[in-house]
């Protein structure tokens, strides 16, 4: 297992979703970065084909499977295939001994509780960010800043019409860690309402989430924090491109074999 990496020391990455939206971009990213090689990548629907046949700058063919792509040796397994199969996938690869970068949303607060407990088991990192964004780690990290003096806030998450998940990793990563740092204070319990209560949004740890799913929307969140007569907002855009995800996807692979345990959220990589 790596626990450096210099430029003539090289770290072997599997990508799981190696032809996705983001995945691809990652892949190409990491083929070409000179302290990391593309020891092997998962996309089902083109099991077998090579990678440069999709414009990723490697012969690899590519594995139907993560079982079969955790067979390679590999220090740092990546996974961008979906929310449906990503606990499986994370699970599969600390078993074997690899550190992860979890790109995937759909892993809930139980389930980081239990790849917690494997991660040290095993003496192995799992970094988890519901977005790699770095603005969207400014994002993160400035709503916590605020949270500490503002009271009261709710949670907006954007994404395409035909997204599958509600709320967004990045908003339910987010609510998450805004209850770690006080408890929010609605002006009216949720329980009080009266009308249909789930329109005051999902209820995320104590914050009430509200997803828009719509053409025209790539990824985007704010957190509204409001007193009497002012109000803030802290908001992130995404465009229409894979390329905000990479860096700091980059970053995780770098510093996932440095972990031990998990880590949510780029925030804390690029602040602790």
């Amino acid at each position: 297992m790596v626990s450096h990496v210099g430029l003539s020391m090289s770290l072997k990455v599997s990508i799981a979703g190696a032809t996705g939206w983001t995945g691809k971009a990652v892949a190409q990213a990491v083929a070409v970065a000179e302290d990391m090689t593309l020891a092997s990548a998962v996309s089902r629907s083109t099991a077998g084909q090579v990678l440069r046949g999709i414009g990723v700058a490697s012969d690899i063919k590519m594995c139907g499977s993560v079982a079969e792509a955790l067979a390679t040796p590999v220090d740092v397994f990546v996974d961008y295939a979906g929310s449906s199969t990503v606990r499986e996938h994370v699970m599969m690869a600390l078993q074997k001994g690899v550190n992860v970068v979890v790109g995937s949303s759909g892993l809930t607060g139980d389930d980081f509780v239990e790849i917690e407990r494997l991660a040290k088991e095993k003496n192995l990192g799992v970094i988890a960010c519901g977005n790699f964004s770095i603005t969207a780690g400014l994002a993160k990290h400035f709503s916590l800043l605020a949270a500490k003096f503002l009271p009261s806030w709710e949670i907006i998450d954007y994404a395409s019409a035909t997204k599958l998940d509600a709320p967004s990793g990045t908003t339910r990563e987010l609510a998450e860690a805004m209850d770690k740092v006080r408890q929010n204070k609605l002006g009216r319990p949720v329980s009080e309402v009266t009308g249909d209560r789930t329109a005051r949004g999902a209820q995320i740890s104590g914050t009430p989430v509200h997803s828009l799913r719509l053409p025209g929307y790539s990824l985007s969140f704010e957190t509204q924090f409001g007193l009497p007569d002012e109000r803030l907002t802290i908001r992130h855009d995404a465009g229409s491109s894979a390329a905000p995800y990479v860096d700091g996807t980059l970053l995780a692979i770098r510093k996932a074999s440095e972990t031990k345990g998990v880590i949510r959220g780029l925030d804390q990589l690029m602040f602790g």
